[in-house]
């Protein structure tokens, strides 16, 4: 009876119109958010956090705090609910400080009932910034995880302090699914001159999912994250070889929703009065292979309503940004965040 009850919660039918006849699907979300910046208010030792304290550049208190989750719990809340009432089934996060802060997080009213469980891992970035999932245990069953050091290094051979790629191993619907939770340097230096790091992190993922694939050829693998590189970068469009062209994904290839919407101009960030699309989730083959069973890819989207625009000030126009250098805005992120939907055949 619990079974039932489960399956029954779980189905949310949608219905397309085929040359045939009409069909119905189960419907599912997976989506990512860069949270900006999601700190606690107390000095951590070890990492450069000072700024977000009381008594930092940012005078970042316990008000300030309770404004970002609130803001954070409306967006989240609202993603892929046009299609299933339950939203994303599965979030990956970034900029967020510790496991408290997601703890406190997925304590929000709008999205408390749904339950999300988090992985997370303390990374060695300098500013002590992570990445994590959230998934709700309705829908994805979790079965293993680990931090992936991503290995690059400084011009004198040392280490580079950045954030692990979160690999995250799992049940979605009954259904393996792996997900790569990644957040790859910053072009902190230039575009150029820091290439060769966020090629570093592609490649990192693309060993990862190759050596799934050479277990299972129809493994089913999300890239995704704010990667600091575009769809037509070298490390999504090289290294990757991600395709923006469905038809093209060859085996142990990838697709990416994303390239379409850059392509047309759109953006998850702004900079500089330019839209940049950083913001990415990238499938393996097997999620656009009609031969493939399961969920598919369906479509992706950009969460950009208007009131996630900034609407004056010198960031008129970007997304609603928590801070401009120290000045306090109010905001939510300085991302857009991105999803996509899953469907299944009844």
């Amino acid at each position: 009876m619990k079974q039932s009850l489960l399956f029954l919660a779980f189905v949310f039918c949608l219905t397309l119109n085929t040359s045939a006849q009409k069909q119905e699907y189960k419907v599912g979300a997976i989506g990512f958010y860069n949270f900006e910046n999601l700190f606690d208010t107390l000095d951590a030792p070890d990492i450069r956090d000072e700024e977000f304290t009381p008594a930092g550049s940012k005078l970042w208190n316990s008000q300030k705090y309770q404004e970002k989750l609130s803001n954070l719990d409306q967006v989240v809340s609202e993603l892929a609910t046009d299609l299933t009432p339950d939203g994303v089934a599965i979030l990956g996060v970034a900029e967020v400080e510790n496991r408290t802060v997601l703890e406190d997080f997925v304590q929000q009213p709008l999205v408390k009932d749904r339950n999300y469980q988090i992985v997370h891992y303390d990374s060695p970035d300098f500013r002590g910034i992570d990445v994590a999932l959230l998934y709700n245990p309705k829908y994805y069953e979790v079965t293993g995880s680990k931090a992936i050091t991503l290995p690059i290094y400084n011009d004198d051979g040392t280490t580079r302090k950045t954030r692990d790629i979160l690999y995250v191993a799992g049940l979605y619907d009954g259904e393996p699914l792996h997900v790569l939770v990644n957040h790859w340097p910053s072009r902190r230096g230039g575009e150029a001159a820091t290439q060769e790091y966020r090629n570093a992190g592609a490649l990192q993922c693309k060993v990862i999912c190759d050596s799934l694939m050479k277990e299972n050829p129809n493994t089913k693998v999300i890239i995704m994250g704010d990667l600091n590189d575009d769809p037509i970068s070298p490390s999504v469009k090289k290294v990757l070889n991600a395709k923006r062209d469905k038809d093209k994904v060859k085996n142990n290839g990838f697709y990416n929703p994303m390239a379409d919407f850059f392509r047309k101009g759109f953006g998850t960030l702004a900079y500089r009065d330019a839209w940049s699309l950083f913001d990415q989730i990238i499938l393996t083959k097997s999620f656009v292979d009609s031969d493939t069973k399961g969920y598919q890819f369906y479509k992706a989207k950009v969460h950009n309503p208007k009131y996630l625009y900034q609407k004056s000030g010198r960031f008129k126009g970007y997304p609603y940004r928590t801070f401009g250098g120290d000045e306090y805005l109010g905001g939510y992120s300085d991302h857009f965040p991105v999803f996509v939907y899953l469907i299944k055949p009844i």
